[in-house]
């Protein structure tokens, strides 16, 4: 009988997935169509013939009606063709699989270092609720929160690679660097995503926290005379951790799709600064495939975590019944 109820779970929530991946294709698509200008004259450049612009723009399929192009551009997405970039003249889905896999790394370094932080600060502060320390991871987290990723960015450059001279500048590394070369590429560009972070994945572990320590369970188990490591492993953090996983597989979600601004000042090409440079170049095959790729993996990480508290909560499955 679980299984059968996961099973239903997992279906549903991946038909909720699909539905929301192909809502958001129609958005992307069709907010693409509404941009100024096109793709012949983005090409020709301003001071091309009418008719020049014409032509192209017919040789392109750009002259269509807008619900056939949409229909041809989903047929190529399912068949894996994201299309032809308009600015390159070479197909898009190479330059959005190298963005992407660039974007992975950073988020990957991102999370690395805020995860373990953001948790251990957030229980820390549960444990401590009410006195100096809760007050000041909370407030400090609350504060950073709010710190735009590009003021942190420059903050940090004029630190740690200006003054201190600590870590490189730029975010791109030499070509064969290995691994230890590119985290040490990494740190400083995921620092202002780990700012921003922290605070949230703090809160919510706090929140949880706080929660279970409260609950029935965990005063049953004290009674029962288990270590208190042991009611903090197995019974606290258990049940404190739901919330805060769906919210660290949300926030995977966001730091992949806003990475423009760091992306952007430390000069990496990743998925953030592709998607800049294909709106800025009217490349809407390159822009709506970029786009569309950012919410298919927060939809997937969305997924992921919703199965993940589910394996760890089965009363999710029933609705909340016991």
């Amino acid at each position: 009988m679980m299984k059968g109820a996961l099973g239903r779970f997992f279906l549903k929530r991946l038909a909720l997935s699909l539905l929301t991946l192909w809502l958001l294709s129609v958005v992307v698509f069709f907010g693409c169509q509404v941009l100024p200008g096109d793709p012949a004259r983005a090409i020709l450049g301003p001071l091309a013939d009418p008719r020049a612009v014409a032509a192209l723009n017919q040789k392109l399929g750009a002259d269509r009606p807008p619900v056939e192009i949409y229909l041809s551009w989903v047929g190529g997405l399912l068949s894996g063709d994201m299309g032809q970039s308009y600015a390159y003249r070479s197909p898009v889905a190479p330059f959005i699989g190298s963005a992407l896999v660039n974007s992975l790394k950073l988020a990957a370094m991102v999370f690395a270092i805020v995860v373990p932080i953001g948790i251990g600060a957030g229980v820390l502060a549960a444990l401590r609720a009410g006195r100096p320390l809760d007050r000041v991871i909370s407030v400090a987290g609350l504060s950073l929160t709010v710190i735009p990723e590009f003021v942190s960015s420059i903050a940090l450059i004029l630190v740690f690679a200006v003054i201190l001279r600590w870590l490189p500048l730029s975010a791109s590394w030499p070509p064969g660097s290995g691994p230890l070369v590119q985290i040490q590429h990494l740190i400083l560009p995921a620092l202002p995503l780990v700012i921003v972070l922290f605070g949230y994945i703090a809160r919510m572990t706090r929140a949880g926290m706080v929660e279970a320590l409260a609950a029935d369970y965990t005063r049953t188990a004290v009674l029962k005379g288990l270590p208190w490591r042991t009611v903090l492993s197995r019974h606290v953090l258990r049940n404190a951790l739901l919330p805060t996983i769906t919210v660290i597989a949300a926030q995977m979600g966001y730091a992949l799709g806003g990475l423009v601004v760091v992306e952007s000042l430390f000069r990496y090409q990743g998925i953030g600064s592709l998607v800049l440079g294909a709106a800025r170049a009217k490349d809407f095959a390159m822009l709506q495939a970029g786009i569309l790729t950012v919410g298919a993996f927060f939809i997937v990480t969305t997924l992921a975590a919703d199965l993940l508290t589910t394996l760890l909560d089965p009363r999710l499955r029933t609705g909340g019944r016991r």
